[in-house]
């Protein structure tokens, strides 16, 4: 069975390997700019997660063996109300963690999207993040560090960013972008 990964994330893939599932990685070109004002959150990146599927889909159905399965997420930080996806510049990155460090909790949401064999599975897990407060040095600092660059909610937990996250609810991967035990679950019941 062919199954493939459509992500560029090494860390996706890291944690896919956790698994015995035998895959491959091939990068989506899907843009992600949809309109986040159209959406909740889990329709979202769920829908961000099909087009990084749809894309992958394209370019390999014609190989000789097409893929029998694609894997496809998307990852945002949701704050009062409001997304947070990958800043693009180091301002960015600070006003994101400014907010996220005002010692209320956020919730970071990842689509998932499993196109097998022509049935299309999709869901999405959510987690609880606590953030202590931090100092404007500490802020300012940790955006140096160029960490949060292309990271959804501008921080990596399993980073620098560790060190000033006090207490996670739910699955730990999700933060990381791939919810390992729900999606080993919903394998299982589509396998």
């Amino acid at each position: 069975m062919r199954v493939v990964l459509a992500t560029s994330s090494k860390k996706r893939a890291e944690i896919l390997r956790q698994t015995a599932l035998n895959f491959e990685v091939c990068p989506s070109d899907f843009e992600e700019n949809l309109d986040v004002t159209k959406y909740t959150f889990t329709d979202f990146v769920e829908k961000t997660a099909l087009g990084k599927v749809e894309d992958v889909y394209l370019k390999l159905k014609n190989d000789p063996q097409p893929p029998d399965l694609i894997i496809g997420l998307d990852t945002m930080v949701c704050f009062e109300n409001k997304m947070f996806g990958k800043p693009k510049c180091e301002s960015e990155a600070v006003d994101i963690i400014r907010r996220l460090t005002r010692g209320k909790p956020h919730h970071v949401y990842t689509g998932v999207v499993l196109l097998y064999r022509g049935t299309i599975v999709s869901f999405t897990e959510t987690t609880k993040v606590f953030m202590k407060k931090l100092t404007e040095e500490e802020i300012l600092a940790y955006v140096k560090s160029g960490e949060p660059i292309g990271k959804a909610g501008a921080y990596a937990i399993q980073g620098l960013a560790a060190s000033f996250i006090s207490k996670i609810e739910g699955d730990y991967n999700n933060v990381v972008g791939l919810p390992l035990c729900r999606l080993t679950f919903e394998l299982k019941r589509l396998l």
